[in-house]
């Protein structure tokens, strides 16, 4: 990505301008590391939940999904995830909270249903309710089945563990291998 500055009367105005894809940038930023490591994916899924107004972790956990939007660059990755897909959830700055498997594609935010209710009629957290008709900008949903949950405050978080920005990837760095082999018998999960 380049950005410009330009002057125009008493104001600065940034322009971007990308060369890839913001898609492609996404999909190879997390599948790279710092090093260049690379080995072969593991199958296991890394999520990054952002807790906090927009969304509540207590009520992924209640109902069951995980979710990202507010542009498309949070709610594309979740496409990646396929029905019986086991995804290991991160609160970013918290630690890992979760893992389940997931039950079925993304959904839009004014399509997903909880319990037979429309689940912004059911949750508390914004979830980007403002942008419910911008499909670009639409906060997403997947239904996951809980294997093991803890709470926010009860995160498990150790130096050197796995962290990435995007809402969803497939690491293929040792680091994340290592981190799942750390995080498998805190969840008591094979």
């Amino acid at each position: 990505m380049f950005f410009q500055v330009f002057n125009h009367g008493g104001q600065q105005l940034l322009s971007r301008a990308w060369l890839i894809d913001p898609g492609i940038v996404q999909v190879q930023a997390a599948t790279s590391s710092s090093r260049g490591e690379k080995e072969p994916w593991n199958g296991e899924f890394y999520v990054s939940y952002g807790d906090n107004q927009t969304r509540r972790w207590d009520e992924a956990v209640k109902h069951g999904f995980i979710c990202g939007g507010g542009g498309s660059w949070y709610s594309n990755s979740l496409r990646m995830l396929d029905e019986g897909d086991r995804v290991w959830v991160k609160i970013p700055g918290k630690g890992f909270v979760g893992v389940g498997r997931v039950m079925g594609a993304r959904v839009a935010a004014k399509d997903f249903e909880i319990d037979g209710q429309p689940a912004l009629d059911v949750l508390r957290g914004s979830y980007h309710r403002e942008f419910v008709d911008d499909p670009e900008r639409s906060e997403y949903f997947v239904p996951v089945e809980w294997m093991r949950t803890v709470p926010e405050a009860e995160a498990v978080q150790e130096v050197g563990m796995f962290g990435n920005q995007n809402t969803v990837c497939k690491p293929v760095t040792p680091k994340w291998r290592s981190t799942v082999e750390q995080l498998k018998p805190r969840f008591d999960v094979v």
